[in-house]
């Protein structure tokens, strides 16, 4: 476990010094975020924070391959793919936040550093189902491990829109993901040392130290450099779990619902927020008979806004539902399940408060303001 937040570590102490020279950069060549119509701030802001993330990313993954027992990941091919794909998505979404790309040739570069990826061995090698394990043939698999990166990356970006909310809903996820990865890979694994476990803590490393800058108001935003690197990595953590764990190796039943099941469920639970604000605006724009990639003032944390929250508040409560759903799922696999129900409510009933804290205070704010009419 040492070495492991000795890697989160570096992640987020190089991501967090760089993004400053990395804001400067982006002054100086124009990579500015405009202030348009649907969005909240207020004046042009700096983007390509993401690049920061990636060189982050990368220190923590070179340290690792010289840790005594990192190492035995840190020279994995798995790794290599993962830099990769990382880098390629990181240069793409550079060249998206300085000249703009149009959303089907963005697509394109990510279905391509997803495939190359993929190639490269990061990739699904069957399908776990309750109760069996489906191997389909490679090209099949493929393809799934494809559209299984690409969405992820999408859903990441679609939610971010406020200050420090994509890094941090990433970041509460990839904590989820890192505590299941790394309880499972400690029951069930040859050893608690896996590529899934390394990208999880580096991930948290990078948002961590990404935060500081990004949270409102904003000094930086992470560009679809960041968002679609973060969704790359997250994807990649889980990709890398489902491969390395045979759910029949074992024979508790409860041990085998854990492999059987959760590697399902966690990619899931860990990405809720922005699945579900990908969702919901994909089906509202074709209603509507827009392109999906049409973009839209009425994504989840705008609905937020126009009911109350403030631009922070907002974001605080999308943290506390992500953290309801990933940190929740992820309790049982950590601990007994009386003890994980407990923690499912708790963190339930303290995002259900915040939520509503935002419009009870409105509404206070407009009885307090409405001038009473004398006698």
């Amino acid at each position: 476990m040492r070495e492991y937040l000795f890697v989160l570590l570096v992640a987020a102490v190089v991501t967090y010094t760089l993004t400053p020279l990395v804001r400067t950069l982006a002054v100086r060549f124009g990579a500015l975020t405009a202030v348009r119509e649907r969005d909240v701030h207020a004046v042009p802001t700096p983007r390509l924070g993401g690049t920061a993330m990636f060189v982050g990313f990368a220190a923590a993954i070179a340290v690792a391959s010289q840790l005594k027992y990192l190492s035995q990941v840190g020279s994995n091919h798995d790794l290599v793919a993962v830099l990769v794909g990382g880098g390629l998505v990181c240069l793409l979404g550079v060249v998206d936040d300085v000249w703009g790309l149009d959303p089907f040739t963005k697509l394109g570069g990510q279905v391509l550093a997803a495939g190359i990826m993929a190639a490269q061995g990061v990739q699904l090698l069957s399908i776990p189902l309750p109760g069996a394990v489906t191997y389909l043939p490679t090209p099949v698999l493929v393809v799934l491990t494809v559209v299984v990166v690409v969405t992820t990356m999408n859903a990441v970006n679609f939610v971010d829109g406020l200050d420090g909310l994509a890094a941090g809903i990433v970041g509460i996820a990839a904590i989820a993901f890192f505590g299941y990865s790394y309880s499972i890979s400690k029951d069930f694994a040859p050893n608690v040392f896996s590529v899934g476990s390394l990208v999880a803590a580096a991930l948290v490393g990078c948002c961590l130290g990404f935060l500081p800058h990004n949270f409102n108001p904003a000094k930086i935003f992470m560009g679809d450099s960041g968002a679609m690197l973060l969704g790359l990595l997250l994807s990649a953590s889980t990709i890398s779990l489902i491969g390395s764990l045979d759910p029949q190796s074992v024979g508790d039943e409860r041990q085998q619902n854990l492999l059987y099941l959760f590697p399902l469920l966690m990619p899931l639970a860990v990405l809720v927020v922005p699945l579900l604000d990908l969702v919901l605006a994909v089906v509202r724009r074709t209603r509507a008979g827009k392109s999906p990639f049409h973009p839209d003032a009425k994504h989840l944390h705008h609905q937020l806004l126009a009911l109350g929250h403030s631009h922070a508040g907002a974001v605080v409560v999308l943290y506390l539902w992500t953290a309801v759903v990933a940190l929740g799922a992820a309790s049982f696999a950590l601990v007994p399940a009386r003890y994980a129900v407990l923690v499912v409510v708790g963190l339930g009933l303290l995002a259900l408060t915040t939520t509503l804290a935002g419009p009870l205070a409105r509404r206070a704010g407009r009885r307090t303001a409405t001038p009473r009419i004398g006698s």
